[in-house]
């Protein structure tokens, strides 16, 4: 499984805290989101992966415009 454990910790912890910090609707919020759906994606966690894609795509369709390329690469 490799390193996959640690790394969803360190990016919970780092989700922990930009919940705090930032607005609901601040795209690092979508980048932790995303960080965390590829981790699940990589151990084959495929509806944890989805939920947390959805998520990242939700604050990015609402913080940037949708001609955006962070928004056209979660649609990919």
């Amino acid at each position: 499984m490799g390193e996959y454990s640690k790394a969803l910790e360190f990016y919970e912890e780092s989700l922990k805290i930009r919940e705090i910090s930032l607005p609901t609707n601040h795209p690092d919020l979508a980048t932790s989101y995303n960080n965390i759906s590829t981790t699940y994606y990589a151990i084959g966690e495929y509806s944890k992966a989805l939920s947390y894609l959805e998520r990242s795509l939700s604050i990015k369709q609402k913080s940037l415009p949708s001609t955006h390329p962070h928004i056209k690469s979660v649609m990919n």
